[in-house]
């Protein structure tokens, strides 16, 4: 039995996000599943670094999975890339050893949110973008950001309802860039709770709008209140950048 790691890349505008779901074939998981399970006639189980949702995107999602077979590596790759839709590509495979998981496994992530700061919308990229017409304070943006940074309890910055596991998460990056009509923001933490990016997005927005003080990011962390935070962005403006696996 042999455990692979794949780096992968996709659009996820028409998908039901990652996660394979019992009412839909419609998912990222599900296409993988599906092809390697035609090439092997095995029953494979994919994982995911993460479980991006509906309309998210990904640059660098990792997929391990195991299989029995004596294909070689770019054989898998190969056979992967003809069968998947135009929309997601397999970039890279390799042999790691048994223990590897792709989400286990994983010690840091790194997302960003894209967002068009301008009355005419981009005709080639709106399917990544989130737009908003009205001017947006940058320096506002970046002070809500970096008060992310650190370790605390991100349960007011998630749709979480009830858990016993725990919604305490490290951001070592939270930043705001800007390049003309578009503005980034990006952030690096060794977890994200459900809908906590978009969350975050959503805050520092919000301040950039003159909408909430940058310090009310402190509030929220001190309440858990889901309430005092910013709204959810939509999901395609979200992109999962990169994965890292060493400390």
């Amino acid at each position: 039995m042999k455990n692979y790691k794949i780096t992968v890349a996709y659009d996820g505008t028409k998908y039901n996000g990652w996660q394979k779901q019992g009412n839909t074939q419609n998912t990222i998981q599900e296409k993988f599943e599906s092809i390697l399970g035609k090439m092997t006639g095995q029953k494979i189980e994919v994982h995911g670094s993460g479980r991006t949702d509906k309309g998210v995107h990904a640059k660098g999602q990792v997929v391990s999975f195991k299989l029995k077979s004596d294909f070689e590596d770019e054989e898998i790759l190969e056979y992967i890339n003809r069968y998947l839709p135009e929309d997601i590509s397999a970039l890279d495979i390799c042999e790691m050893d048994e223990r590897f998981h792709a989400r286990l496994s994983a010690k840091r992530k790194t997302y960003v949110y894209r967002i068009w700061n301008s009355p005419i919308h981009n005709a080639f990229e709106h399917r990544f973008l989130y737009t908003v017409e009205d001017e947006l304070d940058i320096e506002r943006m970046q002070k809500t950001a970096e008060n992310f940074l650190g370790e605390h309890d991100f349960l007011g910055f998630s749709s979480v309802k009830k858990t016993k596991k725990s919604t305490v998460r490290t951001i070592y990056r939270a930043k705001v860039e800007r390049c003309g009509n578009e503005i980034k923001f990006i952030v690096t933490a060794n977890g994200f709770l459900y809908n906590m990016v978009r969350i975050m997005a959503g805050t520092v927005l919000e301040a950039g709008l003159s909408k909430r003080e940058s310090d009310s990011v402190f509030e929220v962390f001190e309440t858990k209140d889901r309430n005092l935070a910013g709204a959810t962005l939509p999901g395609k403006g979200l992109s999962l950048l990169s994965v890292e696996y060493r400390d």
